[in-house]
């Protein structure tokens, strides 16, 4: 399932088991200024394109249905006159077995929410550890 915002593109990567969705994996990310001005259009593909960079691992070899709740999508991928930026991505899409479904942007909730969250304050991640000497070990033996 992907989707995309004015500011965000989301993106859900499941498999089906027995009609039940099994979520493997969630992403989002938020668009530059360039990509904030795109197209509608423009933005649910690139919500698609990062979608399938992301799972690339995950979708390679494999028939992947994609969930999206804007129905042109569906007839782009047979298109041969449109953007230059939109070939170059649909270029990029034809290593997989897509199939594209439109779904309703209510049952197409998760993705959705991705796409919209907002990062109030963005904080770095501080990965320095501020105690990194061991200074000892216990070692403990007998029946726990």
């Amino acid at each position: 399932m992907c989707d995309a915002s004015d500011y965000a593109v989301g993106a859900v990567l499941g498999q089906k088991i027995d009609k039940k969705l099994n979520v493997i994996y969630y992403a989002s990310k938020t668009m530059d200024d360039a990509q904030c001005k795109y197209a509608t259009t423009e933005k649910e593909l690139l919500a698609i394109v990062f979608a399938f960079e992301k799972f690339r691992s995950y979708i390679v070899g494999s028939k992947v249905i994609v969930h999206t709740d804007h129905a042109a999508l569906r007839h782009i991928f047979a298109k041969k006159d449109t953007k230059p930026r939109l070939l170059r991505w649909i270029l990029l899409l034809q290593e997989f077995d897509i199939e594209v479904v439109d779904k309703k942007g209510v049952e197409n909730g998760v993705a959705d929410h991705l796409s919209r969250m907002r990062v109030e304050d963005i904080v770095p991640i501080n990965d320095s550890m501020p105690e990194e000497q061991l200074m000892a070990i216990m070692i403990l033996k007998g029946e726990f």
